[in-house]
């Protein structure tokens, strides 16, 4: 290859088409063919972020991206991020640093700055490894958005980038989707749309082949594959608001790893679904657990049964925990831990457990009681704690795990009060934690969950599951999928030449 590395845009239909996924398939493929190989995701709006060994905050699903290509997760991977803390509003990280509050007419005038940057970042991948696949968002047919796109389009066109377009055919309208986005784009987008993949797709392949060729004829573009439908492959979701990839939860043992069963009875974990649920990724290495049956709760009666009830991290704590008072959540979480039923705080959750929170920051509603069953007060500071511990680090004491966080927390004396973990704290059941990952540490979460079967009166033995081989099978996974389904001749040529050339044009283009 030449000294400056080739490129690949993966593009979507819609979001959740499966860019995220493929990008990381093609990653996994590109490294075990002995291509240097980096992800990229130009802007990201997500809720679950991690923090890379400088200390800077991206996207989880870049970060898995890059153990997929066996490297180290960096910010130039992905130089913007947009976390939403509302309906209307998102806070504004660049470079792994946050940088303000934005709604979505006030981002409009950050665009031409973070073109500069985005661009930047690319070009830094691009001098330094072989390849760099780069990951959309959204649809790059978003016609409103396009003059300030630095994405889809915008940034294929200033790094010129050939594209192919990925559409969710589980979905249904997907041929009416890769024409319909395609025929949207100006003359010289259009130009550099190389191809097509069909995702998640059921049934006999022969089915589809009439519409294969067609779509080819009409567009003048090849469908490089057709990518079958694999249900618990993907850990990580880029967007704790769209969780229909939460997996089976069903704790049977039979899900894509091919994990056997814990010996004796299985273990209900009850999630809380805030509304602004951040990394709820924190949970990924429960749903890895054979014999552990993880579900989504939003009413006091899904906590009736629950051998554990986790309180997930957030991104908007106060007004998140007044969801959980108006919901009758707070007196159901409250009646648990009074049974003696494990209740676990992560981040947001932990500081929504404690007796106080002060938020001039987030919300700015000042103090806020808290639901009072962990001796904590929160103090909410502008600057943001970004942080990663490793296994044997001295804050860590042989754990690994991140903080993400404005929050500042202090712990007061109370009676029967207990170390939990890293940083946290015990009273009886009740546990909080400010560390995200600390249930991916195994022989921990062994020990944890072998103490909810205790308090629950279950015969449950933890199996001996490591949550780094689980990953390490479904990246190789990903991988398998792109190299047994897609054309990776054609891939490596557009990696390495760019789109071809005279590819028609098919109208009526952009309005």
């Amino acid at each position: 290859m030449a000294s400056r590395g080739g490129g690949l845009l993966v593009a979507g239909t819609a979001s959740d088409a499966g860019k995220s996924v493929l990008t990381a398939g093609i990653c996994r493929w590109l490294a075990r063919e002995g291509v240097r190989v980096a992800p990229f995701k130009a802007q990201n709006m997500a809720l679950n972020s991690t923090v890379t060994a400088d200390g800077a905050e991206i996207g989880r699903a870049q970060a898995m991206q890059a153990a997929a290509a066996g490297v180290e997760p960096e910010a130039a991977m992905n130089p913007v991020l947009l976390k939403p803390g509302g309906d209307r509003h998102s806070q504004l990280v660049v470079l792994g640093r946050p940088v303000a509050e934005v709604d979505a007419l006030g981002y409009r005038p950050y665009k031409a700055r973070l073109a500069g940057i985005v661009a930047d970042c690319l070009d830094d991948l691009r001098g330094r490894f072989d390849a760099v696949i780069c990951e959309g968002a959204g649809s790059p047919a978003e016609i409103n958005l396009r003059d300030t796109d630095i994405a889809n389009m915008g940034l294929a066109r200033a790094a010129n980038l050939p594209v192919i377009v990925v559409g969710d055919i589980d979905k249904g309208g997907v041929f009416a989707a890769l024409f319909g986005t395609l025929a949207l784009l100006d003359r010289d987008d259009q130009a550099l749309v190389a191809g097509w993949v069909i995702n998640r797709f059921r049934g006999d392949p022969r089915l589809l082949e009439p519409g294969l060729r067609q779509i080819e004829r009409l567009t003048g573009r090849p469908v490089h594959g057709v990518v079958p439908f694999r249900a618990g492959l993907w850990l990580d979701v880029e967007d704790s608001l769209d969780l229909a990839s939460f997996g089976d939860g069903d704790g049977d043992g039979d899900g894509p790893d091919g994990d056997v069963p814990a010996v004796g009875e299985r273990l209900r974990v009850a999630v809380v679904r805030l509304p602004r649920l951040s990394n709820v990724t924190d949970l990924d290495a429960l749903r890895a657990e054979p014999g552990v049956a993880v579900r989504l709760a939003t009413r006091s009666e899904d906590l009736a049964d629950a051998d554990l009830v986790v309180l997930p991290g957030t991104r908007s704590t106060v007004a998140d925990l007044d969801w959980l008072r108006r919901r009758g959540l707070a007196d159901a979480l409250a009646a648990h831990a009074a049974a003696g039923r494990p209740v676990l705080g992560i981040c947001g959750g932990y500081q929504m457990l404690g007796r106080h929170i002060h938020d001039d920051v987030e919300s700015g509603a000042g103090e806020v009681a808290g639901l009072g069953l962990l001796p904590v007060s929160t103090v909410f500071e502008p600057a943001k704690l970004l942080r990663r511990h490793r296994a044997g680090d001295a804050a860590g004491g042989g754990l690994s795990g991140y903080e993400i966080r404005h929050g500042r927390l202090n712990t007061a004396e109370h009676p029967g009060a207990e170390p939990f973990a890293a940083d946290g704290v015990r009273v009886g059941a009740v546990a909080g934690t400010s560390w995200h990952g600390l249930l991916e540490n195994d022989e921990f979460r062994r020990a944890y969950l072998a103490g909810v079967a205790a308090a629950a009166g279950r015969a449950f033995t933890p199996a001996h599951t490591s949550f780094a081989e689980v990953r390490r099978r479904r990246l190789d996974a990903l991988g398998d999928l792109v190299a047994d389904h897609l054309d990776t001749t054609a891939l490596r040529r557009l990696i390495d030449g760019g789109a071809p050339v005279g590819l028609p044009f098919v109208p009526p283009g952009a309005p």
